[in-house]
């Protein structure tokens, strides 16, 4: 129940007082008379008090929003809806026991501020001022009604654990509520952003557009499910939450909590950690098929079993003349928990002179290795390793349900969701003799010439070929590569941070063209560049110069002009977005 009390009623809602509204009602009137009289008996004249409005909530249970359907990286998704005391998640795929999430968990969010927000006048020092701010400021609560920029708290307050005969439990529960907590952060983090502006009292006659700005950042509490022994210190190892109290503590006992109550998720920290640590996708050949409900096979029963998923996706791929790649995406699992491994201590070595780290193998060829829900263009994008083999790879990666299905198995990854389309070759010998690219990229020719260049970045040891896709459409070719060992890293100064990444990237389908999409297809290569690698600090595009349009492409993406460079076949703008100006990637 919520009591509102205030200086009018809401316009078009009817009055409707019980006893205790009437209380707090005649309360607040009170207060305002009181506070307003002693303020004009202290300063003379004084300005014109402002009206506001002063709300009390006794339980803020009711959250005034609408249903929202959350889809996470992996194909699956979760819909958001208010329920009493809360935001109750639930899974949508449970029927297809691909889940790997529980039936539905409940979270528990408000916003809080402190007693400053709530002085009517606190332009005027009063002589207790010094004293009062001695004492500990009173905190008030909030309905959640929209994101803030610092003053939201959540917490999950519980689980719907449904019958182990039902369901797998989780073999480790840690992971499964951190896989909870990341995707209940991910919806937040696809709410309407908050204005950045941070109101201070060094800023209060600073024009608004003029203030300091804060990063977007969601507070972690310790109640309910976060009140679990080592827990948030659990959470806080593998990167998901951080605290500015960073030292040991002086209380030898962890049960009290002291150390663990200031914790936060920025936006700029989630966008950054690789989302592989938390969640994962059972593999094909793990999951049952799919049913209404899951249950055990009888013994008595001597039906066939039905081939797995992955059995059906390979003859379907070969029925079609598809070739199938090996894996199921970056999120496959076969073991009930995160396949994340961290990249390996450097070992360097030299190539034509320079000396760098040994790179990573990069994906094999036709891997997904990113894929992400586009929310305002209602589409995955995804991006995969570019293939030689004379058969058009089969998109093994989710797909966005029809608007406004909500069908749970409809987004989930599927290997049959792709036609018979030109290979890899083809598809490049079809872009590289567009007029419009190529212009800029100078790569036209025979059918022969494309197989040569797709093969020679395949055999490159420090870049790798990338095809570009919209819902499993190839859309645009895309090369990922180590800066130092390029022939950009002799044109920067020390060869470049060791780790830095560049991309080369072309639209070769009209369809997908326009500003929107190339911020989200290139905010998403950055994202991927940042994620794989902590240790890449700067993410670098050289385009010629004359290539004015997609210049401010870049600039409108985060990138800023460092310089011009003269290489013997163009003059290129060195464009560079580093990390730590960074946001978040377009959605």
């Amino acid at each position: 129940m919520q009591v509102t009390a205030g200086v009018a009623d809401a316009p078009g809602r009817p009055s409707r007082r019980t006893n205790v509204q009437s209380l707090i009602l005649d309360f607040a009137t009170h207060l305002l008379k009181s506070t307003a009289s002693s303020h004009f008996l202290s300063c003379r004249p004084a300005p014109s008090p402002p009206v506001r409005r002063v709300s009390v909530s006794i339980d803020r249970a009711e959250i005034s929003m609408a249903p929202y359907v959350a889809h996470l990286p992996n194909g699956q998704s979760v819909t958001v809806s208010p329920v009493f005391g809360g935001l109750f998640f639930k899974a949508n795929s449970l029927s297809t026991h691909h889940s790997v999430f529980p039936p539905g968990w409940t979270i528990v969010i408000r916003s809080e501020d402190d007693e400053d927000d709530h002085n009517l006048f606190p332009a005027y020092d009063s002589p207790q001022s010094s004293k009062e701010s001695l004492q500990p400021k009173k905190h008030h609560f909030h309905r959640y009604v929209g994101p803030t920029i610092k003053n939201d708290n959540l917490f999950i307050s519980s689980i719907s654990n449904p019958s182990s005969t039902d369901f797998i439990p989780a073999k480790s529960p840690t992971r499964q509520i951190a896989m909870m907590l990341w995707a209940t952060l991910w919806w937040y983090f696809h709410q309407p952003e908050p204005s950045p502006q941070v109101n201070t009292s060094a800023s209060a006659t600073t024009p608004e557009l003029g203030k300091p700005k804060g990063d977007w950042r969601v507070n972690i509490k310790r109640e309910g499910v976060f009140r679990g022994r080592n827990l948030l210190q659990k959470l806080e190892r593998m990167g998901l939450i951080t605290s500015e109290e960073s030292s040991v503590g002086t209380d030898p006992d962890d049960r009290s909590g002291d150390g663990w109550q200031e914790m936060f998720v920025t936006r700029r920290a989630f966008w950054q950690v690789d989302p592989r640590i938390f969640l994962f996708t059972l593999t094909p050949n793990m999951a049952s098929p799919s049913s209404s409900r899951p249950s055990s096979p009888h013994r008595n029963d001597q039906s066939p079993a039905p081939p797995s998923d992955q059995a059906q996706a390979n003859a379907f791929a070969a029925s079609q003349g598809l070739w199938a790649p090996p894996l199921s995406g970056p999120f496959a699992s076969a073991s009930r928990l995160p396949t994340y491994f961290p990249p390996p201590p450097p070992v360097y070595t030299f190539s034509n002179g320079v000396r760098h780290p040994i790179r990573p193998k990069p994906p094999r060829q036709g891997e997904a290795f990113y894929s992400r829900f586009i929310p305002s263009l209602g589409q995955y994008i995804s991006f995969r390793v570019a293939s030689l083999s004379p058969k058009p790879p089969a998109y093994t990666g989710p797909i966005a349900p029809p608007a406004p299905s909500l069908s749970p198995a409809e987004n989930l990854p599927n290997p049959t969701a792709t036609g018979t389309g030109p290979n890899d070759v083809e598809l490049l010998h079809n872009w590289m003799n567009n007029p419009r690219v190529s212009h800029y990229w100078g790569e036209q020719g025979p059918l022969s010439h494309q197989q040569a260049f797709l093969t020679a970045g395949l055999e490159n040891r420090h870049s790798f070929p990338v095809i570009g896709c919209w819902d499993g459409k190839p859309f645009g070719y895309f090369e990922i590569y180590w800066v130092r060992e390029d022939a950009l890293g002799r044109y920067l100064d020390n060869g470049g941070d060791p780790w830095d990444r560049g991309i080369h990237g072309l639209v070769g389908e009209e369809e997908f063209r326009g500003a929107h999409r190339v911020r989200v297809w290139l905010s998403s290569l950055v994202h991927c560049c940042f994620t794989q690698d902590p240790r890449t600090q700067n993410v670098l595009l050289e385009p010629r110069v004359d290539n004015e349009r997609f210049i401010e492409y870049l600039q409108d993406a985060g990138f800023y002009k460092e310089k011009e460079i003269a290489f013997p076949h163009k003059q290129s703008a060195l464009m560079r977005v580093k990390r730590e100006a960074w946001e978040c990637p377009a959605i």
